[in-house]
């Protein structure tokens, strides 16, 4: 049997690993906000509502930052809708979902729950209905101290200090077709940069200043779309001065009517990182075009396996439906396990990602309404590459074969080594997409004396196998054996058919 060898070298750096990759989505869309984060009366709801059950959860996931509200939802959506009593609230018709939102939970809860559960907030303005001139507003009623009155509303609310919002999404999608009131390229990037310079001033800091906010333009939708990549250059060139991110959005589907569905669907990372590479040759050809010395990166703030082709219910016109509920299999899971992988392959210019989303819909956490709590397949090789995937991600050199899939020839070894000099640590996440097992070598001979501290497998036969809350122990990541370690720099493992394996080395 032939041997996959892997070469990862401490001084072939690709990047620093910034925490926000780690990051996730809530948007008001089906369960995601009302009977997931948030289920005032449920035996596990705090004083606000909020699910502790559901925040130990996401705490165990390892998630530092947050985007909210949306998503689709935040194009015609009217903040201002979602403070004050809630007793004086509104209920609003959400075009994007075709559902009622109650606005039981807007601005000040979301703070007050990022709070309370240690995230980050990336909060996203509506560029769809709304203007500069809202995108400004809603900035000085969470960051403004007081004087105005926006901060002193807030302050009145729910906050005497301001809640100090960092990262600022600048709309959502605005190139798709589907978007409320979205916009041609150029439209958008004229939008963009006036709403970025106002909220740029009223933040009253350089833009390269410790602590100054950080801007998200919207890249094209999807790598499918037909705006792609030229909606990205023009955006840019709008835009590139003031802007600190640029968008990515990608979602993959298991076919079993395409023409070699496994295959396919296991070639999907491969496909990921081609996308993130033609967004990063964008970006860098604007730079030249502006002879800027500015540095763009990327945002992936939406990213994961999305299975259901009907996004929408029928316009029943009812709070929190029961959408986009994926149940997330085996087969999601070594999938998944790869795009963590293509995010970590890419650390030099990825440096914000959102999975999405968190809770209920297409979410690695599900709920039931007045009961419990489940981790996903997807919960597992996330949590792993949240907790240990941390420095710097190094480049490796394989020998894996390939496989071919509709988006070309893919490696059927997936690899993603990273390095940790602060808790000296070389982690090591593989994904065999081979249907036999694979023996491998890995070389690590420039970080010294090595010794494996951990060795986790997750393997099933059954590649529909899932949690569910009848059986939410069906996939399980197996603690195993630690691997020999050979003259302190040469490991040896024997990958299971069709299996997601993280192996952590200590020197």
């Amino acid at each position: 049997m032939s041997k996959t060898k892997i070469f990862a070298d401490k001084n072939l750096k690709i990047g620093a690993i910034d925490q926000n990759i780690y990051g996730s989505f809530l948007e008001h869309l089906g369960r995601a906000v009302y009977e997931g984060i948030y289920e005032p009366g449920h035996p596990a709801a705090d004083k606000d509502g909020f699910r502790e059950d559901v925040i130990a959860l996401i705490r165990e996931l390892g998630v530092p930052l947050v985007r909210y509200p949306g998503g689709n939802f935040v194009s015609g959506y009217d903040w201002k809708d979602g403070i004050g009593k809630k007793s004086e609230r509104k209920a609003r018709l959400d075009l994007a979902w075709a559902s009622v939102e109650p606005n039981e939970f807007g601005t000040d809860e979301f703070m007050k729950w990022c709070k309370k559960a240690g995230i980050e907030p990336m909060l996203a303005v509506n560029m769809g209905t709304g203007t500069p001139k809202d995108a400004l507003e809603l900035f000085e009623y969470v960051n403004h101290p007081s004087g105005t009155y926006y901060s002193d509303l807030r302050r009145k609310n729910a906050s005497e200090k301001p809640y100090g919002v960092k990262y600022w999404c600048i709309g959502n999608e605005m190139d798709g077709p589907w978007q409320i009131c979205g916009l041609d390229a150029d439209s958008y990037g004229k939008k963009a940069l006036q709403t970025m310079r106002m909220l740029r001033w009223a933040d009253a800091k350089k833009a390269d200043e410790e602590g100054a906010v950080k801007f998200v333009v919207c890249g094209s939708c999807h790598a499918q779309m037909p705006t792609y990549p030229e909606w990205d250059r023009v955006v840019l060139e709008h835009t590139y001065e003031e802007t600190n991110y640029i968008s990515m959005h990608q979602y993959y589907q298991y076919k079993p009517s395409s023409k070699d569905p496994l295959e396919d669907f296991l070639g999907s990372a491969h496909n990921m990182s081609e996308f993130i590479d033609t967004v990063r040759s964008t970006i860098n050809y604007v730079r030249a075009k502006n002879r800027s010395s500015h540095k763009v990166y990327i945002s992936f703030d939406e990213w994961n396996i999305w299975s259901q082709d009907a996004p929408r219910t029928e316009p029943n016109w009812v709070k929190a439906p029961h959408i986009l509920e994926d149940q997330y299999t085996f087969r999601d899971m070594l999938v998944f396990g790869g795009m963590l992988n293509a995010l970590l392959n890419h650390a030099d210019v990825v440096k914000a990602a959102c999975l999405a989303q968190l809770v209920n819909v297409i979410a690695p956490i599900m709920t039931k309404k007045g009961g419990g709590a489940i981790r996903q397949t997807t919960f597992y090789p996330f949590r792993y590459a949240s907790r240990y995937g941390r420095g710097e991600t190094v480049r490796s050199i394989t020998t894996s074969g390939t496989f071919g899939s509709m988006y070309g020839d893919a490696k059927l070894i997936d690899e993603a080594v990273t390095h940790n000099p602060e808790t000296r640590e070389v982690c090591v996440f593989l994904c065999n997409y081979s249907q036999k097992a694979e023996p491998v070598e890995l070389e690590l001979r420039s970080f010294g004396d090595l010794s494996c501290k951990e060795h986790i497998v997750i393997a099933n036969n059954d590649l529909d196998a899932c949690n569910t809350f009848e059986h939410p122990d069906s996939v399980l990541p197996e603690q195993r054996e630690p691997v020999p370690v050979i003259g302190g720099s040469t490991a040896e493992v024997t990958l299971a058919p069709m299996s997601w394996t993280f192996l952590r080395f200590s020197y």
